[in-house]
């Protein structure tokens, strides 16, 4: 997709703070002098089996990318592929039960949505909040010197491809769903009122791929400590080749040649790294005399508080594992 959208050509106003030309999570449209629109959009086929939880995941991973930007989500739009005839109806009832009270956990409403006949099943959301223009985070903030922190372990990719080959149950599943269910709201506003310079959340490229963009943006040098890295259960025990999904190839390929590792960095902490996540955390760049207070927010508020990596000058690689 970035491929095709560097063909695009890009759209210009005043008033569009932030388009799709550096990856950002969201679009921001200047409405007046101290508001702005943030919209975005989001939906994939079902990762776990419960449509409910399904429902929930969707749309909590859909609200995220507007917790990214510093918004407060306002409204949602149901969006549904659904195979008529194939499946139940209550499934149906169920996903957007979920994706709703979801939404309404959020503090926004569901006002509408558009469904079709589709041979898969999918679900997200179209998500519009309200952001002042000058407290807007975005890929492009980033300095060196400032603390990396991630609100979320990592290993989802690894452990929905688990579920789906029967590899895995109870306990790791379940926590699993609990950390693609929770909103990044509290997260989003610890990062605001500790004056984080950039963030993103992490999604299906993966820690390294959003990270990426962030020093792509931000013309500086990422460096990922991986042993200091938050990880779901068993997500090491699952990193293995047999339970990548495509995504993680995807990702491990796309960003071939922009990624250093040290010799010592272990091959599992290496798939980890390329996992594809679904409602992830939130990867928060903090300056290095803020980060000391904001590990202690994260701490009081049960969210990971280890400090998983730092921004360096803009050297060789754009990432830097070691």
């Amino acid at each position: 997709m970035t491929e095709v959208l560097k063909k695009l050509p890009q759209t210009k106003h005043p008033d569009l703070l932030v388009g799709f030309n550096k990856a950002d999570d969201a679009a921001v449209f200047r409405i007046s002098e101290n508001q702005a629109l943030v919209q975005t959009v989001d939906f994939f086929p079902p990762i776990v089996d419960d449509p409910y939880d399904f429902g929930r995941i969707a749309a909590a991973n859909a609200l995220s990318d507007v917790f990214a930007m510093g918004g407060r989500p306002l409204t949602a739009l149901n969006i549904v592929g659904f195979p008529v005839g194939e499946m139940a109806p209550d499934i149906l009832t169920e996903i957007l039960r979920g994706g709703s009270e979801k939404i309404e956990e959020a503090g926004a409403f569901i006002v509408g949505g558009h469904s079709i006949k589709d041979k898969e099943l999918k679900y997200g959301v179209a998500v519009t909040g309200l952001i002042n223009p000058a407290r807007i985070l975005t890929n492009a903030g980033a300095q060196p010197g400032d603390i990396l922190f991630l609100t979320k372990p990592l290993g989802t990719g690894l452990i929905t491809t688990a579920i789906k080959k029967n590899a895995v149950d109870g306990d790791p599943v379940n926590a699993a769903i609990a950390q693609m269910t929770a909103l990044n709201s509290k997260a989003a506003e610890l990062m605001l009122s500790h004056d984080a310079h950039a963030a993103t959340d992490i999604t299906g490229y993966g820690l390294l791929g959003h990270a990426y963009e962030i020093a792509c943006a931000s013309d500086v040098t990422i460096r990922v400590f991986p042993n200091r890295l938050p990880l779901l259960q068993q997500a090491l025990e699952l990193a293995i080749p047999e339970m990548v999904p495509g995504g993680g190839r995807n990702n491990r390929d796309y960003l071939d040649g922009k990624v250093h590792f040290t010799d010592k960095t272990d091959e599992r902490y290496r798939i980890v790294l390329f996992d594809p996540q679904t409602s992830g955390g939130l990867l928060i760049a903090v300056p290095e005399d803020r980060a000391g207070g904001f590990q202690r927010a994260l701490r009081d508020n049960g969210l990971p508080d280890r400090q998983i990596g730092q921004v360096e000058p803009r050297n060789e690689y754009p990432i830097m594992v070691a």
